[in-house]
């Protein structure tokens, strides 16, 4: 594991089997607020668990070569391993074809197995957004959350992404007619420590981390269910889901070496999502551009004041910590740093707020842009959704004020898939239909 030189190592103050029992600091704004748990200072908060199964799924190519050559096997067929489980998107090493029969019983017979995460439930959205609960080989069978939206979310507006270029008048791909590009959101661990007072992921606490297989088999569990056809089909990836990835670093950036190098995917298709986990971004910023994500900060405040009743995390690394940190990352030619902004109804959503932002995302003299949410409505969470004019307003003095700007269409909010819904349950997830 590595920690932050800043901060002590404590176990978190988090019970995940009673978070509505934690007991508020103080309280502001009318609401009790937690303080942000100590375990923050890790970059990697806690070891995954693990069963006695022995997955393929989430070795690299030379990790599956001395499987091989453990087994007596030339090194070469290593390859053949990862082709087939992460190109042909094999699932059971009965079916890998390139492999003899003997061989492929050999492993078996070790308790090898493919062990893809698998999706375990799906829930559909009347926008045809789609929400997975995808299981892996944990011991605990704890399910994470996974989405796909279909068209997207208009995230990637203005990223310098490639999808951001690309005509929108080209053909449909995969099995689902209809859809010409899509967005897939993957989560980085159960739960999550950082606890954000306006997302229901933090009620969970933080439970585990989830491994380099696990973070990247859900992308490549979707690709399957939708047939998607890597270095055709128009996917962005998020990594937004459930968890803080700079928590979770080394196995975050494993399975992004995954999907670049194993399955083909673009890092300019990817984008990692960070609440200020400053070592976090520092280390981020020494990462190769070629297998580098695109980087989005979620401020969701428009100076240290606000952010520290809204985000915790703010109390460790402030505002202007975080910027220091993110003028580190070399941004490659069109690439532009994210600033996802929530908008609470009467708390982040003021002119003046968007006054304050224009300044704070200047002052990073990077090319950046800021995408505004409008918060997204769960149980137990007390904020209000910003009126449809505070938004529009907020967008235009951003304009107005040089700074790109554009809002992110809710998606899925009715099976509690749309940002900062997702709690890794199904006792709350509303009227979608189920598969």
């Amino acid at each position: 594991m590595k920690y932050s030189r800043l901060s002590r190592a404590v176990k978190p103050k988090i019970n995940p089997e009673t978070p509505d029992k934690r007991v508020p600091d103080k309280r502001v704004l009318g609401k009790p607020v937690q303080e942000a748990p100590d375990a923050l200072v890790r970059l990697d908060a806690g070891g995954a668990v693990r069963g006695s199964a022995k997955p393929l799924f989430g070795l690299d190519a030379n990790g599956l070569a001395a499987v091989m050559t453990e087994a007596g096997e030339p090194a070469w067929r290593g390859r053949q391993l990862a082709e087939a489980i992460y190109r042909q998107r094999v699932a059971e090493i009965s079916q890998i074809t390139t492999l003899p029969k003997p061989l492929r019983a050999q492993l078996e017979s070790k308790g090898w197995q493919v062990g893809r995460p698998e999706i375990a439930q799906v829930f559909r959205s009347v926008d045809g957004t789609e929400r997975y609960l995808v299981r892996g080989l944990g011991e605990g069978q704890e399910t994470v959350e996974t989405v796909w939206m279909p068209e997207g979310d208009d995230g990637e507006a203005g990223d310098g992404s490639e999808m951001d270029v690309e005509a929108s008048t080209a053909p449909s791909t995969g099995k689902d007619a209809g859809w010409k590009r899509a967005t897939i959101c993957v989560s980085s661990q159960v739960g999550c420590a950082v606890n954000c007072q306006f997302c229901l992921t933090a009620k969970l606490g933080l439970q585990r981390n989830l491994t380099a297989g696990e973070i990247a088999g859900q992308l490549v569990a979707v690709f399957e269910r939708h047939a998607v056809e890597v270095g055709s089909a128009r996917v962005n990836l998020v990594f937004m889901g459930m968890g803080e990835p700079f928590l979770n670093y080394e196995p975050f950036m494993a399975a992004v070496r995954l999907l670049v190098e194993e399955v083909g995917l673009s890092p300019q298709r990817m984008t990692v999502s960070t609440s200020g986990i400053v070592p976090g971004i520092e280390q981020f910023a020494l990462e190769p551009p070629e297998v580098r994500p695109k980087l989005a900060i979620s401020l969701n405040a428009p100076n240290d004041k606000i952010r520290n009743e809204v985000m915790p995390v703010n109390r460790k690394w402030a505002i202007e910590a975080v910027m220091d940190a993110v003028r580190k990352v070399k941004l490659r030619p069109r690439e532009r740093v994210t600033f996802e902004y929530v908008l609470l109804g009467g708390v982040t959503d003021r002119v003046e707020h968007a006054r304050e932002v224009a300044r704070l995302v200047r002052r990073t003299g990077l090319p950046a842009k800021v995408n505004l949410i409008a918060w997204n409505p769960g149980p137990g969470i007390e904020y209000v959704m910003p009126q449809a004019d505070a938004v529009e307003a907020f967008r235009t003095v951003l304009g107005a004020e040089g700074i790109a700007a554009y809002v992110r269409r809710p998606r899925g909010r009715d099976i509690y898939a749309a940002c900062g819904q997702l709690k890794g349950t199904v006792e709350e997830r509303g009227p979608g239909n189920r598969d």
